[in-house]
């Protein structure tokens, strides 16, 4: 059984960091593309960024761009999501999804979330 856990998310002011992690189990995880998505109140659910499984290239949405990093630990099962100069609309449920296809293809298994919150 495919497993996502995600960790890492929490309350922050405005222009602070947080690392968020997806721990992966029952899987082959270096033969996935692991992505974040997020769902704010109210809003549909959007990506955030994705990092393939063939080569590692990381994909980040127009939002996430110059602020937001992800890499994946292939050792440990893990993917992180490096998320800096926070701002408000960045508030949101993250989801950690997993796709064999690759970044963009569609994802099978998915996480619980974990919250974040950005405050002003």
């Amino acid at each position: 059984e495919v497993r996502l856990v995600e960790s890492g998310g929490g309350l922050v002011q405005a222009g602070g960091s947080l690392r968020l992690s997806c721990a992966a189990s029952g899987l082959s995880f270096d033969d996935y593309a692991i992505a974040w998505f997020r769902q704010a109140p109210g809003k549909e659910r959007e990506g955030v960024s994705c990092i393939d499984n063939s080569d590692g290239s990381p994909y980040h949405e127009y939002s996430a761009k110059g602020r937001f990093t992800i890499s994946r630990d292939n050792a440990k099962n893990l993917v992180y999501l490096q998320m800096n100069s926070l701002k408000p609309e960045d508030t949101a449920v993250y989801y950690c999804a997993a796709a064999t296809a690759g970044c963009g293809y569609k994802y099978d298994d998915w996480g619980q979330g974990t919250q974040v919150t950005v405050s002003s």
